[in-house]
This record gives structure tokens, sequence and C-alpha cells, in this order.
């Protein structure tokens, strides 16, 4: 059995290696389409609402679809690639093309029908309203057992 010198250079190439194969495979093609990836997404609970912030550098407000379920949110969006013909090479290309599909789970019933979205420098912001029916109430105590009201509670203030 031959004795063999621990070398680091050679271990950090291996490595070096290894990486590139994940980098490798993390951007390979899927299909026909170039998968752009999950973007980065914060999403911010309100009293009175949900607010999901997306970055969405490069695309357009048509070329994003939100839709909504009983209990996610939904976010696609494609961009297609220039097809302008140049004799120009690329010495590099890294803005992607393709497209994207991003979930978000719903935390509680929002009104859809009363959402707003808006698109401002690659920035999609989506503001989604509570369900009224899972918002506090405010039941004040009356003399009578008829005399009790319900009132929308007092928004909390942190």
């Amino acid at each position: 059995m031959a004795v063999m010198r621990w070398d680091p250079w050679r271990e950090l190439a291996q490595l070096r290696s290894a990486m590139d194969r994940v980098v490798d495979d993390s951007f390979s093609r899927s299909g026909s389409a170039w998968e752009v990836g999950v973007p980065a997404t914060d999403v911010l609970v309100g009293d009175d609402e949900l607010t999901v912030k997306m970055a969405l550098p490069g695309f357009k407000p048509e070329e994003v679809e939100i839709t909504t379920t009983a209990d996610a949110l939904l976010v696609r969006g494609e961009t297609r690639k220039e097809t302008e013909e140049k004799q120009d090479r690329y010495l590099r290309r890294e803005i992607q093309t393709g497209r994207f599909s991003r979930s978000v789970a719903l935390p509680f019933p929002v009104e859809s029908e009363r959402a707003e979205a808006s698109f401002d420098n690659g920035m999609l912001t989506i503001r989604l309203p509570k369900s009224e029916a899972v918002k506090p109430k405010k039941i004040s105590i009356g003399n009578h057992a008829n005399a009790k009201t319900v009132e929308p509670a007092e928004p909390k203030k942190g």
C-alpha cells in the first residue's frame, strides 16, 4: 500500500469541481423554457391586510399573472428573449428570461375581490384585505339581554 501525501490544493480543486457541477445543474435548461427561479418575496401581516412584496426585475406588469385560491396566493410570470438580430456576440450573458411561479400560503381568509396590486421599478406589491369574518369584533354588554351590540374591534397600536 502506497502512502499518499495530503495535498490541500488537490482537495480544493475537487471541491471547486463539485461546486461547478452544482451551479451547472442549478442553471440548466428544463424543457424548452429557461426557469428564472423563485423571486425574492416579503410577506407582511397587518391588522387589516396581508401585504406581499415580490422582486421581479426585468418583468413588465402584463407579463405577470396573479390569482388567489381559498388558502394561497399564486404569482406567475414569463419574459421572452428579445428576437432582435444583432451581429454582436455575448461575452457574458447573465440576464435571465423565462418563467417563474411562486405560491404564498394565506394565513387567514382574504377578500380577493378587494385585493390591489401595483408594480413599481420591478417591485410587485399585492395587498389582500382580511375577510370581515376573521377580523376581531368588540361586543358591548348592556343591561338587558337584547341590548348587546357587536362592533369592529379597535386596531392594535404598536
